[in-house]
């Protein structure tokens, strides 16, 4: 099993990306990690049914985000996180693929693998396995008890921009990653460029709005 359960941006000011994302999906931060920390950002989380959208910010410099931003001149996608049963077949096959693994964190609640982005394309990945199906720890302890996004009840699928779509199409399809996926071109560096959503509100249907410079839909 692999499924898409959460979603990144980064943004230069989190407190400005975040009354976005509450304005646009009607939704409050349900968690702010502090394991983030050790990448040199700070965050918010937010909940979509049992998905979630994240935004980080860099509270240092050098950070692997940070540089990000001066990459693509603002605030832009960051990272898609797949959620998985079988984590260890998974990372076998991967690194059969000559794929690098850049993080890699082991803990009781989850274990999670990020692999290098110029070996995958399109975005920063992450596969990651909760301890029991469901769980999600990144979220925090208590995400089951807030409140989810009253204008979205789940993130469907992705967009990735990429010089050539087809091929990176073709890469993610042999990772065993191309899940919920579309692909297009860009004269720019590959990126996470738009997410669409499952209408939690049937008067949201159709709307369309900007986060971080990522294309969201309603469908």
């Amino acid at each position: 099993m692999i499924r898409l359960r959460q979603i990144a941006l980064v943004a230069h000011d989190l407190a400005i990306a975040t009354a976005e994302v509450r304005r646009h999906l009607d939704v409050d931060v349900c968690f702010r990690d502090p394991g983030v920390s050790e990448f040199g950002l700070h965050n918010a989380l937010f909940r979509i049914g049992d998905q979630f959208l994240e935004v980080v910010s860099p509270v240092t410099t050098g950070t692997t985000a940070g540089r990000l931003l001066d990459k693509m001149g603002g605030d832009c996608g960051y990272m898609a996180i797949y959620d998985v049963d079988d984590l260890d077949a998974r990372m076998d096959h991967l690194a059969m693929l000559g794929v690098r693994t850049v993080w890699q964190g082991d803990f009781r609640q989850i274990r999670g693998r990020h692999l290098h982005p110029k070996d995958t394309g399109g975005t920063l990945v992450s596969i990651d396995q909760p301890q029991f199906p469901g769980d999600w720890h990144w979220a925090g302890p208590h995400w089951p008890d807030t409140a989810g996004s009253r204008v979205a009840s789940a993130i469907t699928r992705i967009t990735l921009a990429s010089n050539d779509p087809h091929n990176l199409r073709l890469r993610w399809q042999s990772l065993g990653i191309d899940v919920a996926a579309d692909y297009v071109g860009t004269s720019g560096i590959d990126h996470l460029s738009a997410v669409r959503l499952a209408a939690a509100d049937p008067h949201a249907r159709g709307s369309s709005f900007r986060l971080c410079g990522v294309d969201f839909t309603v469908e």
